[in-house]
């Protein structure tokens, strides 16, 4: 069956499915139904993208293959929004309101350790050498859920009163290295939210939860994430004779210590959650050689601008005391990599029953609490009001507590719970185009 072939049995069985008097409404059972009938599309999608993944702005093959999806159910189709970034536009048979829908394209640098029979062998480049790359983070299943949203909504085209944007973004993860912005910042400044400008965006992210259950929190849900670089110079000498030089090594360990003092001892944990880790430190290469530099780097998380502003201003100050105390001098940047994720209160409120309809009673939590992972669907929702939300993917009977976790060589996603995230999308947009 071709899919132009699909979409028409797809509307006819949503128009047999409308109760009478009802020509512009789309029930959760035809919606459903056609969920159903995309499924067996939506899993072959995700399983090639799984098998054949790419890193962030060389997407190249993913965003082929979303693209000419698109193209095939009839969307306006723009390419190369963001480097390798697609977005398609469903027009729907009358005139309303705009919404866009978004899904991240991009692998990471991990060797795939799952055992499945379609995990990647591929590899990319990454810091001008050879890696292995795996859909480590699950943002295969996203691509394949939002292409299966955008068949089913295109199959309903003649009955939805207003627009559908669809964001596919590259390099989700973070700029690589040399590119001074992320995919989703990319993306805005190249007009991706532009022609049409939607009046609310959604998106969603699978994580180790229970198969088939949505949470998220209204406000701040994900933390700003900030990359935190230190160099410390100092003096080289032998390692018999520390002081004859300047001991960039011991420095870093107070530097180390320092950083985690400032969150333990100054922050309080229950009113703004924050995480300040420092994660690499290269210096030497002898074992009888105290180098004359450390390079430190890692990764701050918060939920609140004045405090972590405040929080950056005095880890300056005290990784320079630190270093002055040694004899050696210090370098301190900090760039962000994700403003924090705040979902529109109103619509938060308003999404919590339509994402109910999607995944079943007692199955969302409109109030979970906040996560120290980042998202640049910040940036997104920044620009017009948004929503971002969880989906739990963990295995069957897999504690989630023990399932593993996004970034992990064995993280992977229950194919069960793809039909969900595909109903989520496509009832958020439909109910959102409804409103009065």
């Amino acid at each position: 069956m071709t899919i132009r072939s699909l979409l028409a049995a797809t509307a006819a069985a949503l128009a047999l499915a409308l109760p009478a008097g009802a020509a512009h409404a789309q029930s959760a059972e035809a919606v459903t139904a056609a969920v159903e009938a995309v499924t067996p599309r939506v899993v072959a999608w995700r399983r090639d993208l799984h098998a054949n993944p790419e890193l962030g702005f060389a997407e190249t093959r993913t965003a082929a293959v979303v693209a000419e999806h698109l193209r095939g159910l009839g969307l306006e189709v723009r390419t190369g929004v963001g480097k390798t970034g697609v977005v398609g536009v469903l027009r729907g048979g009358r005139p309303g309101r705009t919404v866009a829908l978004r899904a991240d394209m991009d692998a990471l640098p991990v060797l795939e350790a799952t055992g499945l029979p379609f995990a990647s062998t591929a590899t990319g480049t990454y810091m001008g050498a050879t890696v292995p790359v795996a859909h480590a983070c699950g943002h295969d299943a996203h691509v394949a859920m939002l292409m299966g949203a955008a068949e089913v909504l295109a199959g309903m085209k003649d009955q939805i009163a207003g627009t559908v944007v669809f964001v596919f973004q590259p390099a989700e993860e973070g700029a690589p290295p040399g590119e001074p912005k992320g995919g989703a910042a990319l993306m805005i400044e190249e007009g991706a939210l532009a022609d049409p400008r939607p009046d609310a965006i959604f998106g969603l992210h699978v994580v180790p939860g229970r198969p088939g259950t949505v949470w998220y929190r209204p406000r701040g849900f994900m933390a700003a994430s900030d990359r935190v670089d230190i160099v410390l110079n100092g003096r080289q000498t032998h390692g018999a004779w520390p002081w004859k030089g300047v001991d960039v090594i011991s420095a870093s360990a107070d530097v180390i210590q320092t950083i985690n003092s400032l969150t333990a001892r100054t922050v309080d944990p229950t009113s703004t959650p924050t995480v300040f880790t420092i994660a690499t430190m290269d210096a030497g290469v002898r074992y009888n050689i105290i180098p004359d530099q450390a390079v430190l780097s890692g990764t701050l998380r918060t939920f609140d601008i004045a405090q972590r502003d405040d929080l950056v201003r005095r880890a300056e100050i005290a990784v320079g005391n630190v270093a002055e105390t040694y004899g050696a001098t210090a370098e301190f940047a900090v760039r962000q990599n994700a403003a924090l994720v705040f979902n529109d209160e109103a619509l938060s409120a308003w999404l919590a029953p339509v994402l109910e309809e999607a995944a079943g009673e007692g199955n969302v939590n409109a109030g979970a609490p906040p996560t120290t992972v980042a998202e640049d669907f910040s940036y997104l929702s920044q620009e017009v009001p948004g929503v971002f939300y969880h989906l739990g993917a963990s295995a069957d009977g897999v504690d989630p507590a023990t399932s593993p976790p996004n970034h992990s060589p064995a993280f992977d996603v229950n194919e069960a719970v793809l039909p969900v995230g595909v109903r989520a999308h496509v009832l958020t947009a439909l109910r959102f185009l409804e409103r009065p």
